[in-house]
């Protein structure tokens, strides 16, 4: 995801989860397979670290997407506390990605 009025709707939708290394927004796209969207502030660190979050996050992202629900738009934000490890972010991704789909799936449900 690249516009700011895509993140502005996922983030409308105030739907999110958390664990300790990050906080992943989510809401049902248009789009035919899985999105992901990256918010990495100062606050993580300098540009180094920024971008090391990146490059993790998107790798973790890349092994999991084939797993995750078409349709599903992700923000994910990371905690300042955390280090980027691939490994750890691809556990949370799936674990945080099923929660997600639970949760859509009964939201489409209700009236």
């Amino acid at each position: 995801m690249l516009k700011s009025s895509e993140f502005d709707r996922v983030f409308a939708r105030r739907c999110s989860f958390a664990n300790g290394l990050v906080i992943v927004y989510f809401a049902s796209g248009e789009s035919l397979r899985p999105r992901l969207g990256l918010v990495v502030s100062r606050k993580c660190g300098n540009a180094v670290v920024r971008n090391r979050w990146k490059r993790a996050l998107r790798e973790a992202f890349r092994l999991v997407q084939h797993k995750l629900p078409r349709h599903l738009d992700l923000v994910v934000l990371p905690k300042r506390s955390a280090q980027p490890d691939v490994a750890r972010l691809q556990a949370s991704f799936q674990q945080l990605a099923a929660r997600a789909t639970e949760k859509l799936a009964t939201q489409e449900r209700q009236p």
